[in-house]
């Protein structure tokens, strides 16, 4: 392998793959059309033993391959950190163990890094029919609306990135389907560019109800992480605030009830109802505080930020 790696393909492997030697022929492909050199780390992530004898073929026939076997199946973004480190290029390319885009899709997400930290691939022509276009609408739609960035094909695994990206943002969980909006919360530049979908492409894109409500979960998480990290009183706080609203309403509702029109309120579920949300509003407000008493403690680690650059011009002889 030459001394200097310009850039490092990271290929998770999971449940869904291809036959991995079409898709290391495919990649193979479009990263030499780079003229640039590179290496590829395949993530085994799980127990594949016929998938780990083909990677150990190729690795043994091409020294730019490299393969990381994980001791179980952790989930896709546990194989992508695993692969980032790694990784020796200060270019990252992200690339599905499946067909999405074609392998000279990866120069045209390259060429967008020229004025991007992060380019995320929206292949063009996608399948599927009315109810699948809705679903895709519906979940990109919640996703722009909760985090601020508009993408149209987060389900797309090919990306590419500066390795500094690396450096400030972390994954866990099902969260590398948003990693675009973790790295813009950090400062980065994400853009996103459209690349033909592969011709060999057959996902059909059905998901059960499970994977839905995963996906939603996931969705709110990143958006409590890119807009209350640092200001956590400001979502618990209001939170707490309308919930003790509703139960003084319910309170004064109750007591001009009986004050004005003699009513008994001790046996009546409202009286219950509202005091548990007053005691329950003022301990989402306690525990908003709470948070922000920790980010105030820790406050000197914490960096949400990036520069981008630094001007300075030689002082002037007096």
């Amino acid at each position: 392998m030459p001394q200097t790696v310009q850039i490092s393909a990271i290929v998770p492997i999971g449940a869904r793959q291809s036959p991995i030697r079409e898709i290391y022929d495919e990649y193979v492909a479009g990263l030499a059309a780079t003229g640039q050199t590179f290496e590829i780390v395949f993530v085994l992530d799980g127990r594949y033993p016929e998938v780990a004898a083909a990677l150990e073929l190729l690795a043994r026939a091409d020294e730019r391959v490299r393969v990381v076997a994980l001791s179980k199946a952790f989930g896709e973004s546990t194989a992508l950190m695993a692969g980032f480190e790694q990784a020796k290029a200060p270019i990252i390319l992200t690339l599905p163990a499946y067909f999405q885009i074609p392998g000279d899709g990866i120069r045209t997400l390259l060429a967008g890094l020229d004025a991007a930290d992060v380019v995320v691939a929206h292949r063009q022509q996608r399948a599927g029919g009315v109810v699948e276009r809705l679903r895709r609408s519906a979940y990109h739609g919640l996703a722009g609306f909760m985090t601020g960035l508009k993408l149209r094909d987060l389900g797309c695994g090919a990306r590419a990135m500066r390795r500094c990206v690396l450096e400030e943002v972390s994954l866990y969980g099902d969260q590398h389907r948003l990693l675009p909006a973790l790295a813009d919360r950090q400062g980065f530049h994400v853009s996103e560019v459209d690349v033909p979908q592969s011709p060999l492409d057959r996902f059909t894109g059905h998901y059960r109800a499970r994977d839905y409500l995963h996906r939603l979960l996931d969705i709110f998480t990143v958006f409590f992480l890119v807009r209350f990290t640092k200001k956590p009183l400001r979502f618990f706080g209001m939170l707490g605030a309308v919930t003790v609203a509703i139960g003084s309403l319910l309170l004064l509702y109750l007591a001009v009830d009986r004050l004005g029109f003699g009513h008994s309120i001790a046996d009546r579920p409202l009286l219950l109802l509202s005091s548990l949300l007053v005691v329950l509003g003022t301990q989402i407000f306690a525990m908003g505080l709470l948070g922000e008493l920790m980010i105030f403690t820790h406050a000197r680690g914490l960096k949400d930020y990036q520069i981008e650059r630094i001007i300075q011009f030689p002082s002037q002889p007096p």
